[in-house]
């Protein structure tokens, strides 16, 4: 399943809705560096290797799991 296919799969869910309505910001951080790592053709675990963190962190990320920091931010921008 490709970014595009999953997204619109989320479009129908409830609590995803409802999550993103509250943490937008968040989500829209994680559904861009996910847009972008995917474009590039790159694993999580690439994307942390390029930014010097663990891939359990571009997966936070990507999920809006996370609050990112600034720095964290500005490792993973400048990967991509």
């Amino acid at each position: 399943m490709n970014y595009k296919d999953y997204f619109k799969k989320l479009d129908h869910d409830p609590e995803y809705i409802e999550a993103r309505n509250q943490f937008g910001p968040i989500f829209d951080i994680g559904d861009e560096v996910l847009r972008l790592r995917t474009e590039k053709g790159w694993s999580q675990a690439e994307l942390a290797k390029r930014a010097g963190t663990k891939q359990a962190n571009i997966s936070r990320l990507e999920s809006g799991l996370s609050n990112p920091s600034v720095m964290f931010l500005l490792k993973v921008a400048n990967a991509l």
